[in-house]
């Protein structure tokens, strides 16, 4: 059975919000409430790639302590952009 755009943007939704580690949570789970459904498929297909990726090493690439694959950096760098901002709003 083949998923619908609905159910897989609630699945995506739902896995951003639910990492395994608060950190990425508080990253990914805003972002994608504010920009999952303007998405591309093109960038619907790399945010799967990045929700594969390890907490660990997202939290590590966002912090630019390391370098992420190629084909994720461009949604990355909006991602790091966007939380960063956010935080700066809280301050």
């Amino acid at each position: 059975m083949t998923e619908t755009a609905e159910a897989r943007l609630k699945r995506m939704a739902m896995r951003s919000w639910r990492r395994g580690t608060k950190e990425m949570d508080l990253v990914l789970g805003p972002w994608s409430d504010l920009h999952l459904a303007s998405l591309s498929a093109g960038e619907l297909e790399c945010y799967e790639r990045l929700l594969a990726e390890n907490d660990q090493d997202l939290m590590a690439w966002i912090l630019g302590q390391g370098q992420a694959p190629e084909a994720i950096v461009p949604l990355l760098s909006r991602i790091a952009d966007f939380a960063r901002t956010r935080l700066m709003q809280q301050n």
